[in-house]
């Protein structure tokens, strides 16, 4: 319970956890489940927490200070802050975003193409154009955070109003 409540007190997904980590989103969701992870789970979460291996095995509770003093974390001689391999997992949701923009501009008006020398009469690439548009277009503001629904700012309001108190 105790990554659950880190992970939420930074805001972060199971997705975001799992990309810092290295662990998979589901090995995420058996720990915060109750799960005791293994060795080399705990190595990973306590890197990312910036934390003792011990404190994650226990139940004892940190302070806001020790986890400000705490705020890099070094790999083999250069120093990356949690904030930083954020940015670096939000890049990468952009760039895939970006991606799949570039495909839909390609291929969209290579399907217009051929819908006008098979059948001119009827424009079926409209569907194809409209349906893979409005997937893009949650893809894109999912990326952005226009769509917050039941992110990780949900589940943290969520867990403190089941509590009655802030985490």
């Amino acid at each position: 319970m105790i990554v659950k409540k880190l992970r939420l007190q930074r805001g972060w997904s199971q997705d975001q956890l799992s990309q810092l980590s290295g662990l998979s989103i589901r090995t995420i969701q058996r720990i915060e489940k109750g799960q005791n992870p293994g060795l080399e789970s705990l190595k990973s979460l306590a890197a990312v927490f910036e934390l003792p291996i011990t404190e994650l095995q226990g139940d004892t509770d940190m302070t806001t200070q020790d986890r400000e003093e705490k705020s890099v974390h070094t790999i083999s001689d250069h120093t990356i802050s949690v904030e930083e391999r954020l940015a670096f997992y939000r890049v990468q949701k952009m760039r895939g975003f970006y991606i799949h923009l570039t495909q839909y501009c390609i291929i969209i008006p290579i399907l217009f193409a051929i819908n006008l020398f098979t059948n001119p009469s009827y424009i079926w690439a409209a569907w194809s154009m409209l349906g893979w548009g409005v997937g893009l277009a949650f893809h894109g503001l999912r990326v952005f955070n226009v769509i917050k629904w039941f992110g990780p700012e949900w589940e943290k309001r969520q867990v403190e109003k089941q509590l009655g108190r802030k985490l």
